[in-house]
């Protein structure tokens, strides 16, 4: 058995002390050592604090140090930092208030007894003095971390809510959290506090590592701070602090990006808003906000579902349902043809119930729907109606209807092949009347097509409504991907990054077969996440390995293009940097990174398939509808490309069509 060191000069060392053997000395030494530290002026105490700290990660569920009162003495070490700025400054002093109130945040992740003991121990005020900035960012983010867990318990809320500047300080921090970040560590390179960056290194990384690892840190400090005001939201009563207008409006721009892919953020706690009467008032009045749920619920964002769920309540509730009418119909319409999206089954069926309910209504003379509304929703209803009486057709007539349905299919190619885009479109619009609607690989076809036409006419805002109606027809629902790639530049022609790159990003796993890499990665880089895997892929293409040396493999240039591009403009301090003079303009994200090695202008689909390598745009999606066809030969010439303004994108358009861009056969 071991016993205490006869060598450590130190009476009472913690460590020492961990290692008695006899239990109840042990129990004793720990309750003594927590007493006294808080009093103790020594060096060398952030040892035994970042002892603890690995403790509490590694074993946040052990009642051991609970029971012995470590809480207390947290909240003590904190207290002691705030106010005496000469013993923080001593030693390595620095790090221990951080690590108090990570260890606090530790041990109350899982157990509501252990939030309970907090809350008796007093931790709450300190907690709440790091919140306000008392000392860094790098405090806060911890302390809000701590705090968010303490009200996640319904035994614990009250005595967090008692704090009434908690909510108005994490709504602060939350709209400022990435400005703070960026103005306080990572616009200054040589002016990082040291223990910061061994904080976030550990000492084993450089101004780069320290730069990847702070973005992740700030996402952190920000989705943290959203989860803690989610807490509240969930109570009638504070919905009328957090629902204020420059708040609401930033919520949808906050998202975890793919270094804190399960945390909602913004959506999240938008959803919990617009579950209440109280919430859903002052969202439906937020113009802003309402076009970018309709824009996240029409994305490859995980979180798609929670936008759907917010348009859905908004038109349920007949005091918001007038204001918001207009502008959800078409996003839902799109949408109507989804079996099932995560835990959601049936998804499809619930948008058409909740849009029948709005036409009946509307003839109850509760709601007011414009014409165009009306007519969407009756069009959508006459298709379900459509789908029961192609179940009573005799097979003759069904024969006749899909052979009349690829006839003029073939016609809109032929036409999309001449240049007549806009007859192409047509064409397509009415083979899409003729197909049935159970052949959805067909209909998934022609959506797509007359998207791509769209693109071509620079109508954007249609091609994403084509797009979103092909990729909720495929199986599995989002991830055709000739239509990501389509809805990938029509949001990238509205200037919308982060839709945009969520479509490219996927596109690049959809294409792949053979490697099996998942969007979720977690790295410690905003934007690293997304750039890795289509290296990956890239890098696989070129292998010895047989396996993975397919041309089928190859992510194509211009989607990993469309993706690097994207990742600049959705970059995490993007704002924070203009605003500070990191970036002068909306052509100098670039600068941020350094410059690209490919700094040609981007491009759309008329010419996105131009490359050295001759490579086709897409495949047969009769075929295979997820794999990259090769061509052995280019046999269009191409005029040089003319500049069309485009909302503030500047778009490089082809005056002749390139081969590999002709529509799905």
């Amino acid at each position: 058995m071991d016993k205490v060191s006869s060598d450590c000069p130190y009476p009472g060392c913690f460590f020492c002390v961990m290692k008695e053997g006899n239990p109840s000395k042990r129990r004793a030494s720990i309750l003594k050592f927590f007493r006294e530290l808080p009093s103790l002026d020594d060096d060398g105490q952030v040892l035994p604090i970042s002892s603890l700290w690995n403790t509490a990660m590694a074993h946040p569920n052990d009642q051991e140090f609970i029971d012995l009162g470590i809480f207390k003495c947290m909240a003590a070490l904190i207290w002691k930092g705030l106010k005496n700025r000469r013993w923080l400054a001593h030693d390595q002093n620095i790090y221990i208030p951080y690590y108090a109130a990570h260890i606090i945040g530790s041990y109350t992740m899982n157990m509501e007894e252990f939030a309970a003991s907090v809350v008796h121990a007093g931790v709450i005020p300190p907690l709440v003095e790091l919140l306000r900035g008392r000392l860094t960012w790098v405090e806060q983010r911890v302390a809000v971390r701590a705090l968010g867990h303490l009200a996640t318990y319904s035994s614990t809320f009250p005595a967090l809510a008692s704090h009434g500047e908690i909510l108005e300080l994490s709504i602060q921090l939350a709209m400022s959290s990435l400005e703070i970040v960026y103005s306080h560590f990572y616009q200054y390179v040589d002016r990082r506090l040291s223990y910061h960056c061994d904080l976030l290194t550990r000492g084993m990384g450089g101004v780069e590592m320290e730069s990847r690892k702070v973005e992740e840190w700030a996402s952190q400090l920000q989705c943290w701070s959203l989860q803690l005001i989610n807490c509240f939201a969930f109570k009638p009563e504070f919905l009328s602090t957090i629902c204020k207008p420059e708040f609401l409006i930033k919520l949808p721009g906050m998202w975890g990006g793919l270094v804190n892919e399960n945390s909602p953020a913004g959506i999240g706690l938008l959803r919990t808003i617009c579950h209440h009467k109280l919430g859903r008032a002052p969202v439906a009045s937020c113009t802003g906000i309402f076009e970018a749920l309709c824009n996240i619920a029409r994305s490859s964002d995980d979180w798609q579902y929670m936008a759907i769920d917010c348009l859905l309540w908004l038109l349920q509730d007949p005091s918001t349902c007038h204001k918001v009418i207009d502008k959800a119909v078409p996003a839902l319409v799109d949408l109507a043809e989804i079996s099932a999206l995560g835990d959601h089954k049936k998804l499809g069926d619930t948008i058409v119930s909740v849009l029948q309910e709005c036409i009946q209504s509307q003839g109850n003379g509760h709601n007011s729907l414009s014409n165009g509304t009306k007519e969407q929703i009756e069009e959508l209803l006459n298709s379900r109606q459509r789908l029961k009486w192609e179940k009573s057709m005799p097979k003759e007539d069904l024969h006749i209807k899909q052979a009349a349905a690829l006839v003029v299919k073939l016609e809109g190619n032929s036409l999309f092949s001449s240049g007549n885009i806009s007859g192409a479109a047509s064409k397509y619009s009415e083979a899409l009347a003729f197909y049935l609607m159970r052949s959805k690989k067909e209909r998934v076809v022609l959506y797509s097509n007359r998207a791509q036409c769209y693109l071509l006419l620079q109508q954007p805002l249609f091609a994403i409504s084509d797009a979103t109606c092909a990729l909720c027809l495929h199986n599995p629902l989002n991830r055709h991907a000739k239509s990501l790639w389509r809805r990938a530049q029509a949001y990238d022609m509205l200037g919308l990054a982060k839709e945009s790159l969520l479509d490219a990003f996927y596109l690049s796993l959809v294409t792949n077969k053979k490697v099996g890499l998942r969007p979720s990665c977690t790295l410690p880089s905003f934007y690293e996440p997304l750039l890795i895997p289509i290296l990956f892929i890239n890098e696989c293409s070129q292998s010895n390995d047989p396996d993975l040396s397919l041309r089928q493999n190859k992510v194509p240039d211009y989607a990993e293009r469309l993706v690097k591009k994207q990742m600049r403009a959705a970059w995490l301090f993007r704002e924070a940097a203009i605003k500070h003079g990191g970036v002068h303009c909306e052509g100098d994200a670039g600068d941020i990174y350094g410059r690209e090695t490919d700094d040609s202008e981007w491009e759309t689909a008329s010419e996105s398939d131009i490359g050295n390598d001759g490579r086709d745009e897409m495949g047969d999606d009769d075929d295979d509808d997820s794999e990259w066809k090769i061509e052995d030969e280019r046999k269009d010439k191409y005029d040089k490309p003319s500049i069309k303004e485009c909302r503030g994108q500047v778009v490089l358009m082809w005056r002749v069509i390139p081969q590999s861009n002709l529509p799905n056969l």
